[in-house]
This record gives C-alpha cells, structure tokens and sequence, in this order.
C-alpha cells in the first residue's frame, strides 16, 4: 500500500522560505509524476508545481520565479523549495503522486505566511 508522508510545513513572515518534502512509501513501481497542490479556505485545491518521470515541470503562475519543484527519484520523494512566501500562498499543501493509472495523495502539511 503506497503512503505519501509530507513535512516542512509551518508559520513564515512574508518574504520567507520553507521547503516541502514528500516521500512515496510502499512501492517500488516507477512513478510517473509527482507535484503539489494547495487548497486555500474557500478555495478549490489547485496545482501549484508538478515534474514528471522525464523532468518535465509545471507552476501556476503566481510561483513562478519564487517556487522550485525537484525531485530524488531514487528515494521517491518530491521536494518543494518555497522563496519569497507571500500571504497569499497559505493554505494546505498536498503532495501527489502518479503510479500507472492511479493517484495517490498525502494528508496534508499547512502553510501559513504572515504578512
């Protein structure tokens, strides 16, 4: 049974780091994509970064610049290094990850950026 174990989240002034960590548990299979999403209150979950198997990357605009997805495929873990935190990047923050047909989520780690 594959279990994605978060960490790195917490309170940061505006203009702070944090680096989120992911790892996929349970599984040896290849995995395909890994990426985080957020969900603000009041908000849909949104995709923030993404990288795929081949190192394809995604962002939502907003983190562009400020924001780096990468990965340890050996360990199987995603990492999200946050710069410039801005007030409006709080919320929870979800990792996720691709194995063949499926997707797997983590529980969740809060992000909260005070201005």
């Amino acid at each position: 049974q594959v279990r994605m174990v978060e960490s790195g989240g917490g309170l940061v002034q505006a203009g702070g780091s944090l680096r989120l960590s992911c790892a996929a548990l349970g599984t040896s299979l290849s995995i395909n994509a890994m990426g985080w999403y957020r969900q603000a209150p009041g908000k849909k979950r949104e995709l923030v970064a993404g990288i795929t198997a081949g190192g394809d990357l995604d962002y939502v605009d907003s983190v562009k610049g400020r924001f780096t997805v990468f990965r340890d495929v050996t360990k199987n873990t995603v990492y999200l290094q946050m710069n410039s935190l801005k007030p409006e990047d709080t919320g929870n923050y979800f990792c996720n990850a691709t194995i063949g047909s499926h997707q797997f989520w983590g529980q969740g780690t809060q992000v909260t950026v005070s201005s």
